[in-house]
């Protein structure tokens, strides 16, 4: 069973759909794992015995699922966590319990689904998952897992029930996961919660075997997900997808009666839904972003505040949003007093809340957008209305974004025009989510493309690489000589839209989304030059220079040599493979060619 979901049923391997369909089969009523058949405690030591292999699918996936129910003595409690060997730290179980309910004053009636985002525990030992890391790679970087943090993927349900002393069912089903697929996770979750809050655990024992025997997450493979009945067909986006095109998974004739859920994204929201209060102001809601500046949205539920929220984080794309953002704060995250302290400016963070106490703790804070239920689709709200902060009241304030931020550049009246005549002529709301994600990319497109083509030029010239010197530096980033090409080659080549771009680079530039983007070009050009060198190194006679100089310089080749070998497996270097190859070949050759007591050694550390 070991790396049965990292290997052997890769999207590769023969028949996919077949084994998926399959699957379902073996369960034509949705089966139910004894929870008697083997002892909790055997389960737990024999989990613990098998590792990373038992649940090595799953892991690929989630981390666990969790129940949190209602006690009336505890308040919110953590009543299930599957599979039995996950850990989680009493802070991060604390932080679940507290996120995974809305605010009392929501009054979420019926089911809710929301999303929220939780720093992981200091200390915690990192998964040595190192064929995901090796997916991350492949995947652009505003999907890329973030280390320090997990998302939890909510159902909630608040029924009344007048056998409860409460006089309510209230229970939440949460997937935590560290990947940020938000609709995939919110659609696997429509399929499973209902039927387990009829069910309980074995149900829920069934559903986590199903996702064990799913293939791993690889970006740009088609994938046939089989859960509880269901057969979910997905594809995870790369790195290398054009942007703003979202690869929609294809109907194929073969075997494509057995699909029955397609998903056409796997982490996006809809955009326009979220942003139709606001779209009025969205090129300047967009600059607020991009700038990493402080930001809430206030919400009448969880729902609205993370769907928002995410949204804000999504309009940048390509460009990945650096900050800390959360799609749903209540006064009980750990994080409450270091965001709401008043003794230093608001931090760089998107936050979603519900909690009216927080129109008066976050009264301080530069950005705050307060927005009314959301409609549904084909129906639009009042525009809000972007007002001084000062206006701001504790409770009773109406719609609006409250800020005094001047956007630097021209409001685009063409896009406002297009948006409104979609909503007169009922255009759906996902044709609307196009135009308005489309208008975001070109934006983020035209601004940040002059900054590419700058720091394309700090990469050293080809030919200053030499094999017998260490990869030349790349030259140092320089805001002025920056500002300099903007005259010819800057964001007026590629956008209509007017206003003060030079200022928006300088505010730009002291940004931690600057900062996170520069640092991610930098060790990917760093990365090409490593990749360089080796290939520099292959292209010379090594054999005949090992003649020219000591064994002792020799051996100090071959040990360099190997260190290149270890370096571009572990930082994944964009080295062709045959010039890995090459380089084995010239190592082995090498050692072949020194005394015998020196293969020996060297020959072992080889192995080691």
């Amino acid at each position: 069973m070991a790396l049965r979901g990292l290997a052997g049923s890769g999207p590769g391997s023969r028949g996919p759909l077949d084994e998926a369909v399959a699957a379902n089969k073996e369960r034509e009523a949705p089966a139910v794992v004894v929870a008697g058949a083997t002892p909790e405690d055997d389960e737990e030591d024999e989990g613990r015995s098998r590792g990373l292999l038992r649940w090595d699918g799953f892991s690929a996936w989630l981390h666990c699922v969790c129940v949190v129910g209602f006690d009336l003595e505890l308040g919110q409690a953590v009543e299930v966590i599957y599979p039995q060997h996950s850990r989680l730290t009493d802070k991060e179980k604390t932080n679940i319990c507290y996120l995974s309910f809305p605010d009392s004053n929501s009054g979420c009636l019926g089911d809710t689904q929301f999303c929220f985002r939780f720093r992981q525990s200091s200390g915690r030992r990192v998964s040595l998952h190192c064929l995901l890391d090796q997916f991350d790679k492949d995947l652009p970087v505003y999907l890329k897992k973030d280390p320090a943090y997990f998302y939890g993927y909510v159902y909630f349900r608040q029924v009344r029930d007048k056998t409860l002393k409460r006089g309510y069912f209230q229970k939440s089903l949460v997937l935590i996961s560290k990947l940020p697929y938000i609709h995939f996770f919110h659609t696997v979750l429509k399929q499973i919660a209902p039927e387990y809050f009829e069910k309980n655990e074995p149900y829920l024992e069934a559903a986590c075997n199903d996702v064990d025997r799913w293939p791993a997450p690889v970006p740009g493979k088609t994938l046939y997900l089989p859960i509880m009945g269901v057969v979910m067909k997905v594809r995870i986006p790369t790195c290398h997808d054009k942007p703003g095109t979202t690869q929609i998974v294809q109907l194929t004739q073969q075997g494509d009666a057995h699909i029955s859920v397609i998903l056409p994204t796997v982490h996006e929201v809809d955009l326009f839904r979220c942003f139709c209060p606001v779209f009025l102001h969205s090129q300047m809601l967009w600059e607020l972003v991009l700038l990493g500046e402080p930001l809430v949205v206030m919400a009448p539920s969880p729902s609205e505040s993370s769907e928002t929220v995410l949204a804000l984080v999504n309009c940048i794309s390509p460009l990945k949003y650096f900050s800390d953002f959360r799609p749903y704060f209540t006064i009980h995250d750990s994080e409450f007093k270091e965001y709401t302290t008043r003794t230093q400016a608001p931090p760089s963070v998107i936050l979603g809340v519900t909690n009216p106490f927080f129109a008066k703790t976050l009264q301080h804070w530069p950005h705050i957008i307060r927005i009314g239920d959301l409609k549904p689709a084909g129906e639009i709200p009042k525009q809000v209305k972007v007002k001084k902060l000062k206006n701001l009241k504790t409770l009773d304030s109406k719609p609006g974004v409250y800020t005094s931020y001047k956007p630097y550049l021209n409001r685009d009246e063409d896009i406002i025009k297009q948006l409104q005549k979609g909503v007169q002529q009922k255009r759906p709301s996902e044709a609307q989510s196009v135009i308005l994600r489309r208008y975001f990319l070109e934006l983020t497109q035209s601004f940040i493309i002059p900054l590419e083509r700058y720091v394309a030029s700090l990469m050293p010239l080809q030919k200053s690489i030499s094999p017998w010197k260490s990869p030349p530096q790349l030259r140092q980033f320089l805001p002025e000589e920056f500002m300099k090409t903007l005259e010819k080659t800057g964001p007026q080549l590629t956008s209509r839209i007017k206003g003060d771009w030079i200022g928006l680079y300088r505010h730009f530039l002291k940004s931690p989304n600057f900062d996170g983007w520069f640092k991610t070009r930098r060790k990917e050009m760093t990365q090409k030059l490593e990749a360089l060198h080796l290939e520099a190194l292959c292209e010379e006679d090594l054999l005949l220079w090992t003649q020219k100089h000591t064994e002792v310089e020799t051996v100090d080749l071959v040990l360099k040599l190997k260190n290149k070998l270890l370096q571009a497996d572990r930082e994944h270097l964009p080295v062709k493979p045959d010039t890995m190859e090459k380089l084995r070949t010239h190592i082995d050759a090498i050692i072949l060619a020194l005394p015998e007591d020196l293969q020996g050694i060297l020959l072992k550390t080889s192995m080691t």
